[in-house]
């Protein structure tokens, strides 16, 4: 199959495309043929060497964790689909190798679920990691509810568009920053509030749009956003971020929680998300699509972080 790979850490000119054999599923896994992956910082990070302490990998590497496309072969224990079946995962495994920047993936079953219906390839391909991402930080970490109100950064990148989606979908109410050529965008999304993080003051906004302090706040920034954020949660409230772990003692002098969420996949997550996105609820972001054969020129583009949506590579 063709797969982009690399041999070492380093820039983007370490990605070639080579040809390498095609997996086979093991007895509970599903053998996906990919039409469409996206592009994550993950990915590039995952190249760089940045996550290389915190997960064991092995060379060559094809990075990548987003799958869309068709079930290709069933393990013997897999019952839940049959070939031909059009599925969406994330797919990162224990051990950093066999990625999705590549014609077939193989993985668990039960981490796997039908696309969205109303979902072509591209579309579902931009869904699995940042939806889950938003969905295990907002749900899971920060405990979001109805009624309440949550702080959303970088709202025009791909996990912050799912987050403004799913907190307004639970009923809850939306601030979130951006560059002013997105703000038309996000209010799409369902926010609320949008603060220009690059003309006004983010933390004199928040406060005057709630004076008590907001339930959650969702980090995607880390650094001095990620402190300023505690200062704007009301007593009891949460702080969940996605690139540093918040500190426990800065936590509780401001009376709040702090939670930290590195994406696990899930299989019956994703098939809630699928609902949300067929009964109109959530829509994917807006995206580019680009060839496999670019995986280079579009992790540069993703790294510089100012991105609307997502990237998508067109395998198939």
């Amino acid at each position: 199959m063709r797969a982009i790979v690399f041999d070492e850490f380093g820039g983007p000119e370490k990605l070639r495309l080579a040809d390498i054999p095609t997996p086979m599923p093991q007895p509970n896994e599903v053998l996906i043929k990919l039409s469409c992956t996206s592009v994550n910082p993950v990915d590039w990070k995952v190249r760089k060497g940045l996550l290389n302490d915190r997960f064991p990998h092995a060379f060559p590497l094809i990075p990548g964790w987003d799958a869309a496309g068709t079930v290709a072969a069933l393990g013997a224990d897999v019952t839940d689909f049959v070939e031909g079946d059009k599925v969406y995962a994330y797919c990162r495994k224990p051990l950093i190798q066999w990625g999705t920047y590549a014609e077939y993936v193989t993985m668990a079953a039960d981490m796997v679920a039908p696309m969205p219906a109303n979902c072509d390839f591209a579309q579902a391909a931009t869904v699995p990691l940042v939806g889950l991402t938003s969905w295990q930080c907002l749900f899971d970490a920060a405990s979001l509810k109805g009624g309440q109100s949550v702080l959303i950064h970088a709202g025009a990148g791909g996990v912050g568009g799912y987050a403004i989606q799913f907190a307004k979908a639970a009923g809850a109410r939306v601030i979130t920053t951006a560059s002013a050529a997105n703000h038309d965008y996000v209010r799409e999304l369902g926010a609320d509030a949008v603060i220009d993080y690059r003309s006004e003051n983010v933390a004199e906004r928040v406060r005057a749009w709630a004076p008590e302090g907001v339930d959650v706040v969702f980090d995607t920034m880390g650094g001095d956003i990620q402190r300023e954020g505690y200062t704007l949660l009301r007593k009891g409230g949460t702080l969940v971020s996605i690139i540093t772990p918040p500190v426990p003692e800065e936590a509780e002098a401001h009376g709040v929680h702090g939670a930290y969420v590195f994406v696990e996949p899930n299989g019956r997550q994703l098939r809630e998300i699928a609902r949300l996105i067929e009964t109109g609820q959530v829509k994917p972001p807006v995206y580019e699509e680009m060839p496999l054969e670019q995986a280079a020129e579009a992790q540069k583009r993703n790294e510089t972080g100012h991105g609307r949506g997502k990237i998508v590579l067109r395998i198939s």
